[in-house]
């Protein structure tokens, strides 16, 4: 698999939990309803579904390399949906993040 489908991958996978758990979080702490519940959970179930489209076998590399994937998607969703702005150390952690997923995922072996 080549790393930019692999990327684009994780990318859909960061879209639908990030996307699902915005979705619950407006359902019950926005009191937005059951329907964006129940949206925010079918979109948590696809991204099981999605992670398991990557060709690594090795579940925890998978899960692990996502982790970095998440932490800088949560906070460019939350700059782009909330009006959320990160200071320095978010963006620091997010690069140190990525740079994880980097060696986790695509270091020769």
């Amino acid at each position: 698999m080549s790393v930019a489908r692999s990327l684009l991958l994780f990318v859909l996978a960061a879209l639908a939990e990030i996307g699902g758990a915005w979705l619950v979080w407006q359902g019950v702490r926005e009191h937005r309803g059951l329907v964006w519940i129940g949206a925010g959970i079918a979109a948590l179930g696809a991204y099981g579904f999605v992670a398991t489209l990557q060709d690594e076998n090795n579940f925890g590399r998978i899960l692990a390399a996502y982790g970095g994937i998440f932490v800088a998607g949560s906070l460019a969703w939350g700059m782009a949906v909330d009006g959320f702005r990160p200071d320095r150390f978010d963006l620091a952690g997010a690069a140190i993040a990525l740079v994880g997923v980097a060696v986790i995922m695509y270091a020769p072996r």
